[in-house]
């Protein structure tokens, strides 16, 4: 499905709802987590501000937005990660200039570098889709033969 397309030739072969990545890291599902159009363009924003600004983010932030930004398949390890950061900084959202585009608040250009608030609701999304992966996938392991 790297093209976008479903492979009908490996139909069966271990995909999840017709979707899965060419080559996936151990214990990941195979699931497609390549970032919506909106999550991108919220890291490329974060890029310019933290350039334009030169504060917001670390080194770790900087690379997942250029991840996101790129559209790249992510790991459900990075979602995971994801879904952890925006746990952790949602406390942000409260800072003065959070949000002000004009002046913003570091952590608000270290939201946007992780997606902002679409990276937020795709990685949440994309966490129940993992985990009913992983226990679809225990289910079947354990399925009574006949």
């Amino acid at each position: 499905m790297a093209d976008g397309h479903y492979d009908h030739a490996r139909a069966g072969q271990g995909d999840i709802a017709g979707k899965r990545t060419e080559h996936p890291k151990n214990g990941d599902t195979q699931l497609d987590h390549r970032p919506p159009l909106e999550v991108a363009a919220a890291a490329e924003k974060g890029l310019k501000l933290r350039a334009e600004f030169r504060r917001g983010g670390t080194t770790v932030g900087i690379a997942r937005a250029r991840d996101l930004q790129h559209r790249k398949n992510l790991s459900d390890q990075t979602v995971k990660r994801m879904v952890s950061y925006f746990k952790r900084h949602n406390v942000d959202k409260r800072a003065d200039h959070f949000g002000d585009d004009a002046n913003p608040s570091s952590g608000y250009i270290a939201w946007l570098l992780w997606g902002g608030d679409a990276g937020q609701k795709w990685a949440e999304q994309h966490m129940k889709q993992i985990e009913q992966a992983k226990t679809d996938a225990r289910m079947r392991r354990f399925k009574p033969s006949h």
